[in-house]
């Protein structure tokens, strides 16, 4: 949900006060799960009240389309403010991954709210078509680091930017979410410094093999 700026301040005030919902709901949802979740909780954390919530957003169902939607843009957005064109395409790519790793890292929520969305059969995502147009440009923005690389003989041809940005993101998602269960099955700790450092080195070395012009 994107709330545009204005002068009026009845409006900065119903600004805030959504903006403010919407942080407590990301909070909850991302705790809880959709099922899990409660109005109650959000409204409290939100200093707003159950009525008010449902006044801005109708629904539970539909707060929690917005906090997915604001997720992703927020991804989408901080991944076209890396400004990767004015990169040589292996650096632009390295990038793209550093950024992938560390942005999972520093918002475990919006790993935990795919997850909850994925559980429900990605119903809410279905009707947004904000997920659409920035999941586009995204996947344009690969495509041009792509083919850029091709061009300076850097990246072999015919590499999917859909399917280079499935892999990126599964590395990192797939090491993160199996964090515990990892830790005992393999042995080690995998969220010490270290370890982190070495997944980093390994997920960049995967992506450009991957990639790499024979």
């Amino acid at each position: 949900m994107t709330v545009k700026s204005t002068s009026k301040p009845g409006t900065r005030s119903a600004e805030a006060t959504q903006a403010r919902i919407l942080a407590a709901a990301k909070i909850e949802f991302a705790k809880n799960g959709l099922g899990g979740a409660r109005v109650d909780v959000i409204a409290e954390r939100s200093k707003a009240n159950k009525r008010m919530i449902y006044h801005y957003f109708n629904s539970k169902e539909e707060l929690f389309q917005c906090v997915l939607e604001d997720a992703y843009v927020d991804i989408r957005t901080a991944e076209q403010d890396l400004d990767l064109n004015h990169l040589p395409p292996v650096d632009a790519l390295e990038s793209l991954i550093r950024f992938t790793w560390e942005y999972y890292l520093k918002n475990p929520e919006f790993i935990t709210l795919v997850n909850s969305e994925n559980l429900h059969k990605a119903k809410h995502l279905k009707k947004s078509r904000v997920i659409r147009a920035v999941s586009q440009r995204f996947v344009s923005m690969v495509g041009e680091i792509l083919d850029r690389g091709v061009k300076s003989g850097d990246f072999r041809a015919g590499v999917d930017p859909v399917q280079l940005n499935i892999t990126i993101a599964a590395i990192g998602y797939y090491y993160l979410t199996n964090r515990f269960t990892g830790s005992i099955v393999f042995g080690r700790d995998f969220m010490v410094a270290e370890a982190l450092a070495e997944r980093l080195d390994f997920n960049i070395e995967t992506i450009m093999r991957l990639v790499q012009a024979d």
